[in-house]
Parts: C-alpha cells; structure tokens; sequence
C-alpha cells in the first residue's frame, strides 16, 4: 500500500464528515500539523509497528466499520463513524511535540553484538500516564462536540481486551459494538 493511496483513502474518509465539518477540519488540522498523527506507528511491537501506522490503522478501522454497519446497522450515521474510526486511537500521537511512541535504541549490549532493539518503538516516559482512549478524548474534545454514544465508542473500542471495560459490559451502544468489530477486524485480520 502506497503512500498516496493512504493518502487518498484519508481524503475520501474526511469528506464524509458534513454535519460537524468545522470542527471536524480544526480537528484534523491540529492532529496533522500539531501531532505525530501522520508518523506514529499504531503499536511498539504488534500490528503496524511502522512510520504512519496509526492512520493505516485508523483508515482501515473507518472503512471497515462502514461496511459493517451498512450491512448491519445502516441507521448509524457515516460521519460518527468516521469520526470515532479515526479518533479511537488519537492518544497514540501523544501530546504536541512529544510522541507517545519513541524510535527504540538498542542496549548497549545489543549495539556491542551489532542486533537491534527487541521492539522498533517504546513508550515516552516524560508523558503523564493516560490510557489512549483517555487521551482520544482529552485531545479531541478541545475542537469536536461528540455524543455521548461517540464518547463510549472511543473510551471502551477495546472492549474485552481490556479489563478497565468491564464497566461497560452488556452497555455498549450499537456504535460502540461496531467500532469494536472493526478495531478487532482490522488489527487482527487486515494488519496481520
């Protein structure tokens, strides 16, 4: 997959949003130009693990997610699922001028044998701890209203993979189900 196929899948994403496109575009604008949204690999170690992994990963979710809801739930706006695709890993970036995701060094016992770092990213210590789903929408909120269904999808997109979830269990609102769907499809059947 080339860059400019990315690039145009991204493109044909963000037109969907009409109704919030105002703030939707500030949105965009401080992730692309403010963030390491365009370069942040969407893991340390497991699915794209590579530059510009999390909007790989985040388009795929989005397109994913739509062809499930068409199939099944075509009631739920394409727009909140675009902006729940691409925002359910938001926090991945980190904050202005300070990745979440670091290039990973290697030991000096691995620079002495001449191997690589055990995983091609590590966590950025200096960031106060926030779950990403937490800090999705600590990001987000700042220039995009988002429902309350918008907000669950976000927070809980991990569903049982993640034991803080529980809470939600058996609550989750149909557009947190299909963001959950297609997380889950893209990661482990797309990605792999």
């Amino acid at each position: 997959m080339d860059k400019t196929d990315i690039n145009v899948r991204y493109e044909k994403l963000k037109e969907i949003v009409k109704e919030r496109k105002e703030q939707f575009d500030e949105l965009i604008a401080f992730m692309e130009n403010e963030t390491a949204w365009l370069t942040s690999p969407a893991s340390t170690k497991y699915h794209l693990c590579e530059e510009g992994g999390l909007l790989k990963h985040s388009i795929n979710v989005a397109e994913t997610m739509l062809k499930i809801k068409n199939a099944i739930a075509p009631d739920i706006s394409d727009e909140s699922c675009v902006i729940v695709a691409l925002l359910h890993d938001l926090g991945k970036v980190g904050m202005p001028g300070r990745p979440q995701y670091l290039i990973n060094e290697p030991s000096e016992k691995q620079m002495k044998y001449g191997y690589k770092p055990d995983y091609p990213y590590r966590f950025n210590k200096e960031l106060t701890y926030l779950s990403v789903p937490v800090r999705s929408i600590y990001l987000a909120m700042k220039y995009i209203d988002l429902t309350e269904e918008e907000v669950q999808a976000i927070v809980y997109h991990d569903g049982q993979y993640v034991e803080d979830n529980r809470s939600c269990a058996t609550h989750e609102a149909p557009l947190t189900l299909l963001l959950q769907y297609a997380d889950s499809w893209s990661g482990f059947v797309i990605e792999k």
